[in-house]
């Protein structure tokens, strides 16, 4: 046994140290999945060097192909990679934690003051930060995911196919995989990742090495026993709310609803909030167009994967539709319920299939297919960017043709520009630290806002 593969066979690091920094960085998952990336990127493969950079990609291509948000099951799977079964629990559970709390404290302060203007500013600071985040983003990761014209050119087309022609994620995702198995065929080298030796040339070796495997192998015993019990986790919750409230009961029909929404959230969130909402506001009578525009709002600026809006919405339908229970309580149960039925089954899924992703690492044939996932996940990133800048920034946004985002330029929002600009120059130039950022950013949004000043 190599010193790579026994490595790789215990805990990389103590537990307790790595909870320490899935704590941290819990609190900056602003921005969506592609701040997420960033913010994952920055303290896993270059400032603490646990694991390098094929590898995070490697996990982040697999997460890119299911459903659910892939922030959340790329923490799950590297927690898996750094301490095994209860990395991944921990790493995937802080990662939700600050958003759930923060989420849940908002939806009730939303019904009980009718007024989130305050805090809505302390966190419209947060949302041009996040911008400098994505940018930084996408600059670290495309420099060292494209290695060749080919990959290059990949990023590029999907950016295209997404922001301009509005092609569904998971065809863009597809036609990466092929077509970088494709170009291995014919141009291996073109496909091929960075050598060993230059992958991480930009620091120290990482601490789990991209070629080590995983001491976990897969089993059916093991594939039984996490569908199990993961399964019962999922729908038990859902059986006992049944059985207490009845089939017709506004927690029943909202675990349902939610439980099946997390099984078709392929290409992040944007892609099923639409028929969330339809069906929340139209047929359920959940809460209201307005209270659903509202709530996205909040949790575009909130930490956290953006399909945490789900219990925002899962709030107002329980407080405006009770039953036998008090408004508040009945708030607080439907949204933990959908927290619940929305997030167990990234862990299922990504607990189940880590082991034998693992495994086909050595496969060239598959590895080159990822390969080219890779570089459509670059073009990925820069597309979610390149919406959250948009939206962030402007006040109006139309669609065009094909789905193409027109901003209107006479809705530029000056304070929202001068943060982001602000934030650029502190994280990118200046180098300063994630957090730090954030905290200036926040405090300018606040001030910006009670001072009136327009476009908070």
């Amino acid at each position: 046994m190599t010193a790579t593969e026994q490595r790789a066979t215990t805990e990389s690091i103590p537990f307790t140290r790595a909870l320490r920094v899935w704590f941290l960085i819990s609190w900056q998952t602003f921005g969506g999945p592609a701040g997420q990336i960033a913010v994952m990127q920055h303290h896993l493969v270059d400032r603490h060097r646990w694991i390098g950079q094929r590898r995070f990609l490697h996990a982040l291509n697999y997460c890119m192909l299911l459903p659910g948000p892939e922030g959340q099951q790329l923490a799950i799977y590297i927690g898996w990679l750094l301490n095994g079964l209860r990395g991944g629990l921990a790493a995937g559970t802080l990662f939700v934690i600050p958003g759930v709390v923060s989420l849940l404290a908002l939806s009730i302060a939303y019904v009980a003051l009718g007024d989130t203007a305050v805090v809505i500013g302390l966190f419209a600071g947060l949302a041009p930060a996040v911008i400098a985040i994505v940018v930084q983003a996408v600059w670290r990761v495309g420099r060292r995911a494209l290695t060749s014209p080919v990959l290059a050119a990949l990023a590029v087309a999907a950016f295209i196919a997404l922001a301009v022609f509005a092609v569904p994620f998971p065809v863009v995702v597809l036609v990466g995989a092929l077509a970088g198995w494709l170009v291995h065929r014919r141009r291996p080298h073109q496909v091929a990742g960075r050598p060993a030796h230059t992958t991480e040339a930009s620091g120290p070796e990482p601490l789990i090495s991209d070629d080590a495997l995983h001491h976990e192998h897969p089993s059916t015993r093991r594939t039984a026993v996490i569908a199990s019990v993961g399964l019962l986790l999922w729908f038990v919750p859902v059986a006992i709310v049944a059985g207490l409230f009845g089939t017709g009961s506004v927690f029943t029909e909202q675990a349902v609803f939610f439980s099946g929404a997390a099984v078709v959230t392929f290409g992040g969130a944007y892609a099923v909030l639409s028929y969330v909402a339809q069906r929340a506001v139209e047929h359920y009578a959940w809460l209201s167009a307005g209270d659903m525009v509202r709530g996205l709002a909040l949790a575009e600026t909130t930490p956290g994967p953006l399909i945490m809006v789900v219990q925002f919405v899962a709030f107002l339908g329980g407080y405006h539709h009770p039953g036998t229970l008090d408004p508040w309580v009945a708030g607080v149960l439907a949204s933990l319920l959908t927290v619940w039925v929305t997030f167990v089954p990234c862990f299922l899924f990504v607990l189940l299939g880590a082991p034998y992703v693992e495994r086909l690492r050595d496969r060239h044939g598959l590895t080159a297919a990822l390969t080219g996932i890779t570089a459509t996940v670059v073009g990925v990133i820069a597309n979610l960017g390149l919406y959250f800048t948009v939206h962030t920034l402007f006040g109006t946004v139309t669609s065009g043709p094909l789905g193409l985002l027109v901003p209107d330029p006479t809705t530029l929002r000056a304070v929202p520009l001068a943060i982001a600009i602000l934030a650029g120059v502190l994280l990118i130039r200046l180098r300063w630290s994630v957090l730090v950022v954030l905290g200036i950013s926040a405090a300018a949004g606040l001030v910006a806002a009670l001072a009136g000043l327009p476009g908070t």
